[in-house]
């Protein structure tokens, strides 16, 4: 016999995601700045602007063009483009003032959404108990286990750090960040849409509209007002109740 969930609503379960992202965002930030002003982040990356300009006034460009932008120039601007390029290029100063910027922005966003995601994400569902979130205490939504038992701190660790932060977070930012950094291009945008219609046929497809850090941890959103078991125990000798429950009325 399966226990069958109350589920909550789209409509709430989305108000409490856009809630939650919001308070996500804000921690987020909170923490970059922090950690942003630890590492010398700002120092380091006006020093490589400083160096971008010089190039950019001493050859007459923008290294802040599109590439379609770039193929609409005439051949001889393309040619003093390119060696403005090279010339940045050759530049082992300006190499290695990228390569520190790229490496700290990854680790700042990495770390600040970590400590962001572990708190709101873990640490207040802990704190709340049924492995709410401020969003969903407010809109009545709770998480459990798929068979409606209450979920353990480890399945809102992998829930947390896994699927939401690692597949859902971390993945799609690292590849925003390369694109950003022109380091991948096509390829980083048809793997960001691979993400996001993954999600789409998942919560299509599952029973519980779930995604993929609901899949990976064996949870469900489900309303608040609903018994929860407190163990796998308790639902068996529910269920045994139930079943006791509809041999009597076959009796008559």
């Amino acid at each position: 016999m399966m226990y069958d969930l109350q589920k909550a609503n789209v409509f709430k379960r989305a108000s409490a995601f856009l809630f939650d992202v919001i308070l996500l965002s804000v921690a987020a930030v909170g923490f970059a700045f922090i950690i942003s002003a630890i590492t010398g982040y700002d120092v380091q990356s006006r020093r490589l602007d400083d160096i971008y300009a010089r190039y950019e006034q001493e050859y007459g460009v923008s290294f802040g063009i599109t590439e379609d932008e770039y193929n609409a120039l005439p051949e001889a601007e393309k040619e003093n483009f390119d060696k403005a390029g090279e010339a940045l290029n050759a530049d082992a100063e300006a190499a290695g003032l990228f390569m520190m910027v790229v490496n700290l922005t990854i680790v700042i966003i990495s770390i600040s959404l970590l400590l962001a995601y572990m708190l709101l994400e873990f640490v207040v569902p802990l704190l709340f108990g049924n492995g709410q979130t401020l969003g969903k205490k407010i809109f009545g939504i709770c998480l459990v286990r798929t068979d409606g038992v209450k979920v353990t701190p480890v399945m809102l660790l992998i829930r947390t750090l896994l699927g939401k932060y690692t597949i859902e977070t971390m993945v799609p930012v690292l590849i925003l960040i390369m694109i950003y950094f022109r380091i991948v291009g096509l390829t980083g945008t048809v793997v960001l849409l691979l993400i996001l219609l993954i999600q789409m046929i998942i919560f299509a497809a599952t029973r519980n509209h779930s995604l993929i850090h609901d899949l990976l941890a064996g949870t469900a959103a489900d309303m608040a007002s609903q018994h929860i078991f407190e163990s796998e125990d308790e639902l068996i000798e529910y269920k045994k109740k139930l079943a006791a429950e509809a041999a009597a009325k076959k009796e008559y």
